[in-house]
């Protein structure tokens, strides 16, 4: 299914390149390997390889080439390309499923604490009104998205802009320039301002770290986690979205971080990069989300899958991901 480059489509590829960096860079639009990008050339998709950190895109090979006609063709059988080429995006088949030549992916956490409430599309019909832009209802990572992608396609032909329930964002357009200009428009209407929350116990919480497996993070906002009752109640009440499920379990119990009612937060010292972006995302995504919205939790049925081990997978290549960028063994 692979295909190899040209001098011409490496340089015509650039552009992706440079926004994929920029978005990957920005914390408030993409967490660890969190998001995905791709461009329609030549019959060929260039798409972000699974567990690869779009903020790498400039100095590592993260793009995959996959040949368009062959994953075209997995849609129409019913078929995941993803499982076809295990290298590749998760969010394949949705990238193909959509006719335009360039697709972003962003888990902007604006975008995130309006997609996990159950009145989302009220909210967002006033504030993205003018867009071309359609609601999602949460369904899996896959296959199941791009048949609801096509759906919302097939009676809405001129949408461009798709808020995914419980997930993210999905912008479509020909060129890269008219994706980005889209995205900061989008970004402009969407953002709510952080809850401030108490300031950490610091003293207190060096006591805690002093001679233990565990560190204290330098992140004022990671710390309303502990000190913030909203932020609390809102994580006990469910899962929120699917990496939370697969990062730290519900919402996270056990793993690399632990919470210190009034006092903040605390991490593993073995805690990965991609665990620790992860984490930073869910506390950005809670401290946006008022005390009385109504939420939408994952239920049961939906959170299963995400703990399975082929899904789990994601989070090691995540993690392998950071470790390859940065020469780590």
């Amino acid at each position: 299914m692979k295909r190899s480059a040209s001098v011409t489509v490496l340089r015509e590829l650039q552009p992706l390149l440079e926004l994929t960096q920029r978005v990957g860079s920005d914390p408030l639009l993409a967490q660890a390997s969190t998001g995905n990008s791709s461009v329609k050339l030549d019959g060929v998709i260039w798409i972000k390889a699974s567990g690869r950190w779009m903020a790498d895109a400039l100095r590592d090979d993260i793009f995959i080439p996959l040949d368009l006609a062959e994953v075209t063709e997995c849609l129409r059988q019913g078929i995941d390309p993803a499982g076809r080429c295990p290298s590749a995006s998760i969010e394949t088949a949705m990238h193909a499923a959509l006719p335009h030549r360039v697709v972003l992916h962003v888990h902007c956490v604006n975008t995130i604490a309006w997609a996990v409430r159950r009145d989302a599309p009220i909210q967002l019909r006033s504030r993205l009104d003018g867009l071309p832009w359609q609601w999602i209802p949460y369904v899996a990572s896959g296959l199941p998205l791009a048949r609801a992608i096509e759906g919302a396609l097939s009676a809405h032909p001129g949408a461009t802009v798709f808020v995914l329930g419980n997930h993210g964002l999905v912008i479509a357009a020909e060129t890269v320039e008219n994706v980005e200009a889209l995205l900061s428009e989008v970004r402009k209407r969407l953002a709510i301002v952080p809850r401030m929350g108490r300031p950490a116990d610091y003293a207190g919480l060096l006591e805690i770290c002093a001679g233990s497996p565990w560190d204290l993070p330098k992140d004022d906002g990671l710390h309303r986690l502990g000190t913030d009752p909203v932020s609390q109640a809102i994580l006990a009440g469910g899962l929120l979205y699917p990496c939370q499920a697969i990062f730290f379990g519900f919402p996270y119990s056990s793993g690399p971080v632990m919470t210190i009612k009034d006092r903040g937060v605390v991490v593993s010292t073995s805690i990965e990069p991609a665990e620790l972006a992860m984490l930073l995302g869910l506390a950005q995504v809670v401290q946006r989300i008022g005390a009385s919205a109504p939420l939408r939790y994952l239920t049961e049925a939906e959170v299963a899958p995400l703990l399975s081990q082929g899904t789990s997978r994601y989070r090691e290549l995540a993690i392998a991901g950071r470790a390859a960028a940065t020469g780590r063994s």
